[in-house]
């Protein structure tokens, strides 16, 4: 009997026995059509494909599904799987037309892994972690289901690999948001392979340069004005996990908040790995936690200017690490006795405030990810944003975010600000004479469940998130070192609580460790901070290989750095000027003209006072 086979491809007349198994059938259509896999179902019905399914296997023959000579079947892929090797010119294929040549294994592999959108610049040098995970398939791999009935070399849909971004596999793993690749994949996947994908940030304020009219023109023209937005839950995240290396790295963070109860920021430092529980997922992994100048509050932070970024940027680059979020505390005490804090911030609050979802894009906007699909060469952020807060129990808890794309941009361009009286609710400007605002939408349902269209004047700031996870590994990691007795060197911007960077600490410091466990001394991120940025000797130009001593866990190179003339200038000044820090006479810094009571080096500087 002849059976007439429609694919997306066009159709095909294939000759068997009615006799024939159900498997043969199969075999002869995936030969026929040069498919890829065998991830599809033959059906009656192409709009009730599960219904109709014509299944696999040998122990039914084609006559006991009815089939009559002549009649239509249907081929549907399982999960969007891709079935041809490429898209035809919009020709179906010729009945009459020879069976197509098979790709070589070579092209095969380029079909088969990887991401199918063509690179916009080609120029661009993405984060490692990207450049890996992008030779990866990503497919999720299943074993033989109960009801299998091929053999063991073979697939059918119960069996066969998913697609990274499988809604179903991703529900049943309780994973709210696919990974950005996945999405990557997901463009990849469609007729156009993503030919027409768009992977640009968007743009809030008119085009400058436009030729059609003068600079000074108010509002701009249709060419160079921005079109209207409408806000959207963002389905995928750049970052699916933020791990902290090891628990004394928060410990030693929320040491501040306990001592006074005021809130604390800081910058978060580590790199990007994959990250195996999500399909092409990307984990960042934090290994410190600097704490940039900045006022605390019992109700707020505010940062200030940090004279020493670009040296802890240089410091953490050295190790290969970069700033990879930011960390917040929100934390007010419940019970002292019991140790429970308030928990203010759930599904009935907020989860960050507007306020916080704007300081958020700006830092998002300001590390951009790297990304050669998009044609201004980057597109969204690995930027996290990490809270401490109180959860439902009334412990202390850590919750992650980012914000979507379209925030980072609304945030970017000044056109979002928070509101008076909801930290809920964010407010998109009002257009001015000076600045364009575009029409700003969001989406809710009425109360006849009708979803309708509103002006973001306001808005829930909810539709702006996306969550990201925050963990703990169950096996501990230490880039630096953590000391388990005595005292770790003091933290940075902490003089308020009495935790002072200067010569004297430094040398209490120090007194904790043989000559010989230098290397246990140097290897803290705030130590390195303090020592390079001191002026006394250059040690700056030389700490690149101390550096190099802490990354191989090197003592002896260590030991020999510690005896070259930068170090041991220094700690003959220790010995000289640092033994008895104590005077009753006022004096002023000739450093930073700050003036002293009561010790031989400044307060502020750390410069020695002769």
């Amino acid at each position: 009997m002849i059976l007439r086979i429609q694919t997306s491809e066009g159709t095909k007349r294939i000759e068997i026995d009615s006799d024939a198994s159900t498997k043969k059938l199969y075999e002869m259509v995936y030969d026929s059509f040069g498919l890829k896999s065998f991830s599809f179902m033959i059906c009656k019905d192409r709009r009730s494909p599960e219904s109709s399914e014509i299944k696999s296997t040998t122990s039914r023959d084609i006559k006991s599904y009815s089939l009559k000579n002549g009649e239509l079947l249907f081929i549907v892929p399982v999960n969007n799987v891709t079935l041809f090797e490429s898209v035809s010119n919009g020709e179906a294929m010729d009945v009459s037309a020879p069976k197509p040549v098979q790709p070589s294994v070579q092209n095969v592999s380029k079909l088969s892994v990887g991401i199918a959108l063509p690179p916009v610049k080609k120029n661009v040098l993405e984060d490692e972690v990207d450049r890996t995970l992008e030779h990866e398939t990503g497919r999720i791999e299943r074993g033989r289901d109960a009801f299998c009935q091929h053999g063991t070399n073979s697939r059918c849909v119960r069996c066969s690999a998913l697609e990274p971004f499988d809604e179903k596999y991703l529900a049943e793993h309780n994973i709210k948001h696919m990974s950005f690749h996945a999405s990557l994949r997901k463009l990849g996947s469609t007729a156009d392979r993503g030919k027409y994908a768009q992977l640009d940030d968007i743009m809030c304020t008119l085009k400058p340069g436009c030729p059609n009219h003068p600079p000074d023109l108010e509002g701009g023209c249709p060419r160079c004005r921005p079109g209207a937005i409408t806000l959207n839950r963002q389905p995928y995240r750049h970052v699916d996990n933020v791990e902290f290396e090891n628990p004394q790295i928060v410990e030693r963070f929320l040491n501040y908040w306990r001592i006074t109860g005021n809130q604390r920021a800081g910058h978060l430092y580590g790199w990007y790995k994959p990250h195996k529980d999500v399909p092409l997922g990307i984990k960042a992994v934090v290994a410190a936690i600097y704490e940039p100048p900045q006022q605390n509050r019992r109700e707020g932070i505010k940062f200030l200017d940090d004279p020493m970024e670009e040296t802890v940027n240089t410091i953490a680059k050295e190790f290969g690490l970069q700033r990879v979020g930011w960390i917040f505390t929100d934390l007010v005490t419940e019970d002292p006795q019991k140790g429970t804090v308030k928990n203010f911030r759930n599904k009935e609050t907020f989860f960050l405030s507007a306020q916080e979802c704007i300081l958020a894009g700006k830092l998002q906007a300001k590390h951009p990810n790297p990304c050669k699909y998009s044609s201004e060469g980057r597109f969204g952020s690995k930027f996290t944003t990490v809270c401490v807060t109180g959860d439902e129990n009334h412990q202390v808890h850590m919750e992650g975010y980012q914000v979507s794309n379209q925030c980072m941009s609304l945030a970017r361009d000044n056109v979002l600000i928070p509101t008076r009286d909801a930290p809920e609710l964010g407010y998109v400007r009002e257009p001015e004479k000076n600045r364009y605002v575009p029409d700003v939408f969001y989406k809710e349902k009425d109360e006849y469940g009708n979803e309708i269209s509103k002006i973001a004047r306001p808005f829930p700031v909810e539709y702006l998130l996306v969550d990201v996870p925050v963990a703990t590994p169950l096996e501990p990691v230490y880039t630096f070192h953590v000391l388990q007795q005595g005292s770790s060197f003091p933290v940075e911007n902490r003089s308020d609580i009495g935790e002072t960077q200067d010569l004297m600490s430094l040398q209490s410091y120090l007194k904790q460790f043989e000559p010989g466990h230098f290397l246990e001394a140097a290897s803290d991120f705030h130590f390195l901070v303090y020592i390079t940025s001191i002026d006394l000797v250059p040690i700056k130009e030389n700490i690149k290989h101390l550096i190099d001593a802490i990354k191989a866990k090197d003592m002896l190179q260590a030991y020999h750095w510690r005896e070259e003339q930068p170090w041991a200038t220094l700690e003959q000044l220790l010995q000289e000027n640092v033994t008895g820090l104590t005077s009753s006479d006022e004096w002023t810094c000739k450093q930073c003209t700050y003036i002293n009571q009561g010790r031989l080096v400044c307060d502020m500087c750390g410069y020695p006072k002769d």
